[in-house]
């Protein structure tokens, strides 16, 4: 049984790296079923062993790429000082790779050429996939509150608004010339919003 779920693991995993590594070097999701599983070294039967389509193995390499940059981004984030650094942290970081290099121009084309896509068809399991990134908002923005750095009056909803407000930034930037100071502009509306320190304004931590 174990081996059987190895070998499922390792063939998705495979598919999975072929498609990001097709995405990178055409620059979007145009490849073919048949690129694909010659990229991955697998069987076509296999391809449809474990996806219906090919919108089902993007959908697939959205919530991979997605979990795999909330992992790195918690991970980095484990040493700053308190939830308000974390949560800027979270809100810049998204923006601040775009542009960078060709790998993450076309890694960032990709998903907003393919989201919409996947969202006529998949809006569910497209929100779940994004998830991991609300997530980590919330958690932020939750424990800020309760540090007396923001007035929150619904983290799990603030924290929704914020991801759809940084993914329509990221998406603008995707295909536009990105300003010097737009990550921390769109930080700083984010802090306003939820009732923050904004600049001019000194941090208020609720008394011990």
């Amino acid at each position: 049984m174990q081996r059987s779920r190895d070998r499922i693991a390792a063939h998705v995993r495979a598919m999975l790296d072929a498609a990001r590594r097709l995405i990178e070097e055409k620059g979007d999701a145009s490849f073919t079923t048949q690129e694909l599983v010659k990229e991955a070294g697998v069987a076509l039967q296999t391809f449809y062993r474990y996806f219906a389509g090919k919108d089902q193995l993007l959908l697939a390499v959205v919530a991979d790429a997605m979990t795999e940059a909330c992992e790195r981004w918690a991970e980095a984030a484990r040493e700053l000082p308190d939830p308000l650094a974390r949560l800027r942290f979270y809100v810049i970081t998204v923006l601040a790779g775009v542009g960078d290099s060709e790998r993450d121009e076309a890694t960032a084309r990709f998903i907003v050429a393919t989201r919409w896509q996947l969202h006529r068809v998949f809006p569910k399991e497209l929100a779940d996939a994004e998830q991991p990134f609300v997530d980590l908002l919330r958690t932020e923005i939750v424990a800020a509150r309760e540090a007396g750095l923001l007035r929150s009056a619904d983290p799990a909803s603030d924290a929704w608004f914020i991801a759809e407000l940084v993914r329509s930034v990221y998406h603008y930037y995707a295909f536009a010339p990105a300003q010097p100071d737009a990550a921390e502009r769109l930080w700083e509306f984010c802090l306003r919003a939820l009732g923050g320190p904004g600049k001019g304004r000194p941090r208020r931590p609720r008394p011990a």
